[in-house]
């Protein structure tokens, strides 16, 4: 091993030089070894003028691989066009045995330079390939071992990128077709998925790649579903689409989507729905910089609006945003004006300015505050932000003139068991009352409400927060060993909601297909065991990510659900449904909003609970009041501090 890292180690010259010295002795062996091949004895061999041929012949051979570059080429770097100089390079040389013995009149057989050209082609472009070959496995000792699962173009392609990598080694393809079992693609062996396991064991591979860009999302779940026991981490390759587009290479690894691990499919969206309420529309969004109103912007983009109204109480949120938004309409070419407008929707003044003023004709309502416990913990602020900010929106789009009004609303406002779903369900009365209104009274503005679960990577996903505790090296805290969630990508919430809102008539309830719920615990245990981990538990107490159960939050349930009542009913879109709900009419809901309101004023939280149990909501708690600043005071009387006079 010392003896070859002291060749390794020599300067590119010397290494030349004895490149040149070899095959100087390959030229030697191949002459002579072919005079014996063919004559069967090397005495005639000694003649002055066979000898000349020989040094006539080495020194052609010489010049010629010099010429044809083959000394620059660098050995662990050889390529095949190495080969095809060495070929050329043989051809030239063995011609130069038979015009040089011709000329020299040696009794040189014919058939001589055809053996000689053949045994040095063999011992040149063999030995370099060997050497090749040695360099390769002394540099790959210290290289991460991995498996490519794909052997396509592009999981050839990858092994290509990796294959000069200083980082990763590509022991073998792992692949699903049985005509490639067994086989060898550019020197890496070809095995059946029944052989991943193995694979991994005998290799101790550390990351399985999987090189399947163009696969279907319920195609990767179950691919997905075979490598979760294996103990070597999963990632993926970028899309097809985003290595056509040049926006990522086939190597730029990246850990599995957590949408592969759901297995569900988008479905293409239908274009005139997603452009009915955009296309020369001037268009708003309230909570323009959350994690739906910002994927709502995206979209909406990509329809030609006339003018999009951002409308964000955060500040950074809104330059984020903004800035986005302006630097895709550049790439996009359009021309779409973008308008950041800070404002809360608490302060109807501004929402019915801002809509007048632009002359908005469609609305987006993505502004709330959905976290379930901070909502349980600030109770009037929910109250304020998600029932009051719905109504005085809806109010201003009504004395604007909007014409489609959508509320962006939540699974969590069926049968509630927290203050949050309870405004959003109070919210969706709200709408319905104002829709029925306008029907006996021939205003114009549309409102309609669309419902789904949880968005994956939103500001309350669990999944960030998943991969944060996976990379501090656990514990993963999950609520509850039973727990289960609805699950969908932020695009395609997006998607269908705009969609949806196309569909409205007035008052419409609209109930997205979330498709199969999701253990939270088997989505923790997934993430983990994806990261190559294992899950510690007492059946594997030497595991190295334990799962922690935390207890249902407050308000928080076991299970969601879509729909109140049976009266379901499809629509021209296959996952997006309508279904009937109880409403008030506008007078039994502004009695409910000023009680509301005046409660919510003098802080009187069981007045707001008491409001809120007898609206038709379903509202069924599951804890006691739980605003932080009401329990404290209600803990130290002494410090209550009195309630002004003016508004709250």
């Amino acid at each position: 091993m010392a003896r070859l890292n002291f060749i390794w180690n020599l300067s590119r010259f010397n290494k030349r030089l004895i490149s040149v010295f070899i095959d100087l002795t390959f030229v030697v062996v191949s002459f002579y070894g072919a005079y014996w091949t063919r004559i069967g004895s090397v005495e005639p061999l000694y003649t002055e003028d066979v000898q000349k041929v020989l040094v006539i012949t080495s020194a052609v051979t010489i010049y010629t691989f010099t010429r044809l570059g083959l000394y620059r080429a660098v050995l662990r770097y050889l390529t095949f066009h190495a080969l095809a100089v060495v070929s050329i390079g043989t051809a030239v040389s063995a011609l130069t045995v038979a015009v040089s013995a011709f000329y020299l009149h040696e009794p040189i057989p014919r058939s001589v330079p055809i053996i000689y050209a053949a045994f040095l082609c063999i011992l040149c472009g063999g030995s370099r390939l060997i050497v090749r070959s040695l360099v390769s496995q002394l540099t790959g000792r210290g290289k991460q071992r991995v498996l490519i699962y794909g052997a396509g173009s592009a999981g050839r392609q990858l092994a290509l990128a990796l294959r000069n990598s200083d980082t990763h080694r590509v022991v073998g393809f792992v692949d699903e077709d049985r005509t490639l079992e067994n086989t060898v693609l550019m020197g890496i062996p070809v095995k059946g998925v029944s052989e991943a396991g193995r694979l991994v064991d005998k290799h101790s591979v550390k990351q399985v790649l999987l090189a399947l860009p163009s696969a279907s999302r319920s195609r990767r779940k179950k691919i997905l579903d075979t490598l979760v026991h294996l103990s070597a981490e999963v990632l993926t390759v970028p899309d097809m689409k985003d290595i056509v587009e040049g926006r990522a290479t086939i190597d730029e690894l990246k850990d599995v989507d957590i949408d592969d691990l759901l297995g569900r499919d988008p479905v293409e969206p239908q274009p005139s729905l997603m452009e009915a309420n955009i296309r020369g529309k001037v268009v708003m969004v309230t909570g323009a910089g959350g994690s739906i109103g910002s994927e709502l912007c995206r979209q909406i983009i990509q329809y030609s609006p006339k003018k999009l109204v951002l409308f964000e109480i955060s500040e950074f949120a809104l330059y984020s945003i903004d800035r986005e938004l302006n630097s895709l309409v550049c790439k996009l070419g359009a021309d779409i004006e973008i308008v950041p407008l800070l404002g809360s929707v608490q302060r109807i003044n501004r929402l019915a300015v801002t809509m007048s003023s632009f002359s908005v004709q469609t609305v987006y309502h993505a502004a709330a505050y959905k976290h379930v416990p901070l909502v349980e913990y600030n109770v009037v602020e929910g109250v304020r932000n998600n029932v009051f900010g719905t109504y005085y929106a809806a109010q201003a789009a009504v004395d604007a003139g909007v014409e489609s009004f959508v509320l962006i609303s939540t699974d969590k406002a069926v049968r509630p068991t927290n203050v949050m779903g309870t405004t959003k369900r109070v919210a969706e009365l709200a709408l319905q009352a104002l829709a029925e209104y306008q029907k006996h009274n021939g205003e114009k503005t549309r409102f309609c409400m669309v419902r789904f679960g949880n968005v994956l990577g939103s500001s309350g996903s669990v999944i960030p927060l998943f991969k944060r505790q996976i990379a501090a090296g656990g514990p993963l805290t999950v609520t509850h060993p039973d727990i289960i969630r609805y699950f969908m990508t932020i695009p395609e919430a997006a998607q269908l909601v705009l969609q949806a809102g196309a569909m409205g008539k007035g008052g419409d309830v609209f109930v997205l297909d979330m498709g199969e719920p999701v253990k939270i615990v088997d989505l923790a245990s997934n993430l983990i065991q994806l990261s190559g981990l294992e899950v510690k538990s007492k059946a594997n107490p030497d595991g190295d990510i334990e799962i922690h159960f935390s207890g249902l939050r407050p308000g928080e349930k076991l299970f969601e659900e879509l729909l109140i009542g049976d009266n379901v009913q499809r629509t021209a879109h296959e996952r997006i449904m309508t279904a009937k709900e109880r409403f008030l009419s506008i007078d039994e809901f502004n009695l409910l909003i000023n009680r509301l309101d005046k409660a919510c004023h003098d802080f009187d939280h069981e007045s707001i609970r008491k409001i809120l149990l007898e609206a038709p909501t379903d509202f069924s708690p599951t804890d006691g009041i739980g605003d932080l600043v009401w329990n404290a005071a209600n803990q130290n009387n002494d410090n209550v501090v009195p309630i002004p006079k003016s508004s709250s």
